[in-house]
This record gives C-alpha cells, sequence and structure tokens, in this order.
C-alpha cells in the first residue's frame, strides 16, 4: 500500500540515552527514548502524530480544523499551532476536565486560566468551552461544531480526541524503527491510546514488550487500542491481526482520574528530576514513571528496559491540579 502522506513537523529521531542513576537505584537497566524533544510547539509525541494527520488534511483542502478534548490539553495547543502554521481555522471544544461516565468526576480543579489557554488564544485557536460531563458528550459536541461549520459552508477535518486513529498511530509505528538498541520492556503511557497501539504494533512478535501504563480510568481503554492496531493493519495491509493477550495494559498507577496528578506521579517526577534531570509531566509520563517503577520494584521488568518520555509541557506539578492532553 502506499505510505501515509506526511507533512514534517518533528525533529527526529528522538534522542535515546541511559538513566545511569535511576538504573543503579531501581536495580534495573533503564533508558528513556526523549519524545518530550520532538520540537514542534513544545508537544512531545503529539507532533508525530499530527505529521500524519496534517497531511490528510492538507489532501483534503479544507479550511476549517475541528479539535476536542480538556481546556487544559497539550494536543489541542498543538492541533491549534499546526493550524496557524497552514493559515486555516482552529476550532476546539473543550470541557476544563471531560470524565468517564461510570466512573465520574474526579476530585480536583484544573486551571482554568494561563497554560495550554494563554498559547490557545496566541494560535487564535477558538476556544469552545462546555460545562463538564462524560466524554461522550464531549465528542457528540465536537461533532455538533463540525455541522455547524459545514452548514456554514466551511469545509472541515475533523482530528479526533488526541489525534488517536489509524493514521497517528502510523506515527508510533515509525517511531519504533529509531529504537536502534534492543529492550526485553518499553513503558509508555495509555490514554488515547495510539501512542501504545503504534508501538505495540510496530513491536509485535519480536521479543520487547510494550507496557501501556493507564492515565485514564476507561473501562474499554484496552479495546480503544485493540481498535486501533486493527486500524493499522488496515493502513498498512498487513494482518498482525492483534488480540487482547497480545497487549499489557496496567490501570494501578491512574490515581484519582484522568487530568489530575496522582500521588506516586508526583514521586516519580521529583525522583527522575533529582536523579537524571528530567522534566515529566503530571498527568502521562509522571503516571507512567510511577508505572515503571512499581513494575520494577515487583520484578516484572527484567532485562533492559526503555521509557518512552511522551512529552508535553510540566505547566503545574501539584497534586489537585494539572496540565492535560
Amino acid at each position: 500500500m502506499a505510505a501515509p502522506n506526511r507533512h514534517p513537523l518533528c525533529c527526529l529521531p528522538t534522542p535515546l540515552h541511559p538513566l545511569r542513576r535511576l538504573s543503579r537505584s531501581l536495580g534495573a537497566e533503564i533508558w528513556i527514548k526523549r519524545d518530550d524533544l520532538t520540537g514542534f510547539a513544545g508537544g512531545g509525541n503529539k507532533g508525530r502524530k499530527l505529521e500524519y494527520l496534517a497531511g490528510s488534511l492538507l489532501e483534503s483542502g479544507a479550511h476549517t480544523m475541528v479539535v476536542c478534548g480538556a481546556l487544559q490539553s497539550n494536543f489541542v495547543r498543538c492541533a491549534g499551532a499546526l493550524a496557524a502554521t497552514l493559515g486555516i481555522r482552529c476550532v476546539a471544544v473543550v470541557m476544563v476536565l471531560p470524565f468517564e461516565g461510570e466512573v465520574g468526576r474526579p476530585a480536583g480543579h484544573p486551571p482554568q486560566t494561563g497554560g495550554n489557554v494563554e498559547l490557545d488564544r496566541i494560535l487564535s485557536v477558538e476556544l469552545e468551552v462546555i460545562p463538564d460531563g462524560p466524554w461522550e458528550a464531549l465528542f457528540e459536541a465536537a461533532s455538533d461544531a463540525a455541522q455547524r461549520e459545514r452548514e456554514l459552508g466551511r469545509s472541515v477535518f475533523e482530528i479526533p480526541i488526541g489525534g488517536s486513529s489509524p493514521l497517528g498511530a502510523h506515527g508510533f509505528v515509525l517511531a519504533g524503527e529509531e529504537v536502534s538498541e534492543e529492550f526485553d520492556h518499553i513503558v509508555v503511557p495509555t490514554s488515547s491510546g495510539s501512542t501504545h497501539a503504534g508501538l505495540a504494533w510496530h513491536f509485535h512478535g519480536s521479543q520487547t514488550q510494550v507496557h501501556g501504563i493507564a492515565c485514564d480510568p476507561e473501562p474499554d481503554l484496552l479495546d480503544d487500542v485493540l481498535r486501533l492496531c486493527s486500524g493499522l493493519d488496515e493502513l498498512h495491509g498487513i494482518g498482525k491481526q492483534i488480540r487482547a493477550n497480545d497487549l499489557r495494559l496496567h490501570p494501578d498507577w491512574v490515581g484519582p482520574g484522568y487530568g489530575i496528578p496522582s500521588e506516586l506521579g508526583q514521586t516519580a517526577l521529583r525522583r527522575l528530576a533529582r536523579e537524571e534531570g528530567v522534566f515529566l509531566d503530571p498527568i502521562y509520563s509522571a503516571k507512567a514513571m510511577s508505572g515503571l517503577v512499581g513494575l520494577a520494584e515487583r520484578g516484572e521488568l527484567a532485562g533492559r528496559v526503555l521509557f518512552w518520555h511522551t512529552g508535553g509541557f510540566a505547566t503545574v506539578c501539584a497534586p489537585g491540579a494539572g496540565d492535560t492532553g
């Protein structure tokens, strides 16, 4: 099949290096993949997704992009930066803190000013803030916004939450090719699922096990990753047919819920900063690092381990508030 069209945004490949002090303290060989250094709009791994979504957007000829997420979403900010560089509009339907309907809204109050909200304004993102509610309500509102734009005669390109589509996940299939060392385990944060799916698809059948640390209490998160893997089969014309028992998804380190830092995540954030001089964001990579530490302490990460730093701004690091997306 023809390769998806890429619109270059990132500085690739990103660095890969050992974490020597953390390795000594955990008694394991730990390395880090620095996707916090992709270079586009400070968005970490988001740029990898947007390179291929942008290729599809340009092919479509659309002049309006519609996205959705939390108010402080890194992905919304990066999508806004993409729209600005392409000279098109970005309409973002957001909630301060979306949540899983089955779980309810977590305790905590993400900031409603500053951070990504201010950066969105700099980028001329058209924020439509709606009352907090379940993710399904957010997705429906974004779909309604796209339809309104079409009724006004505008051509619209809709981007799913977090850019998690097979095209977005394709960026991480290629990211796997940048891993020149052999690893027994790769640890990644998992929320909308495309980073996990792309890497799991790439390394399927190899000695490398990809572990997703859930950052969202969504009951169907594993199904979301499976759907993306199936979409990659179709996109690449290769039937890897990944099944649920092929994937490793760990829900133990979510903390209070999506968008709210966890105590273990904050401990991991401080540990990596003090031992290695590397900062994590409190919503994704800090929770993933807390999972890595927990799995290592359980003896479940024998061999060489790679931590995939997905980046994002560490704007707020205190429990009860957080940078999301």
